[in-house]
């Protein structure tokens, strides 16, 4: 039964990011590209002020995946690496945590981009 409200939580919270994604598009001028970037925005200053860490132990991975959750994983990074080597660690410690996602995004974007052949709509 845990296993099963866990997935239920991170679907609600999931979906309801999306749902506001879609809000966006639908409804705004905003391209796809800035809202991507507004995500991450939010996720790094709602985790800042300290409300995206309830949200992450409540919704696990709908609130770790989508790119708010990238920006939390950037703001942890800085965090552990700023008490851990001080103030040099605010410039490598983001990107010492998202390492493995940013390096599986480039590789695979390179795999597709040699599988498919692009073209405009």
């Amino acid at each position: 039964m845990g296993l099963l409200l866990n997935c239920l939580r991170a679907f609600f919270v999931g979906g309801l990011l999306c749902l506001i994604g879609q809000i966006l598009i639908d409804y705004t001028k905003l391209t796809p590209a800035r809202i991507l970037v507004s995500y991450v925005v939010a996720g790094v200053a709602l985790t800042a002020v300290g409300v995206y860490d309830p949200i992450v132990k409540f919704a696990g991975a709908g609130a770790t995946v989508p790119l708010t959750g990238f920006g939390y994983s950037l703001v942890m990074g800085v965090r552990e690496a700023v008490g851990q080597y001080g103030l040099i660690g605010a410039l490598c410690g983001g990107l010492t945590a998202t390492a493995a996602g940013i390096s599986a995004a480039i590789f695979f974007g390179f795999i597709m981009s040699l599988l498919f052949k692009s073209g405009d709509k």
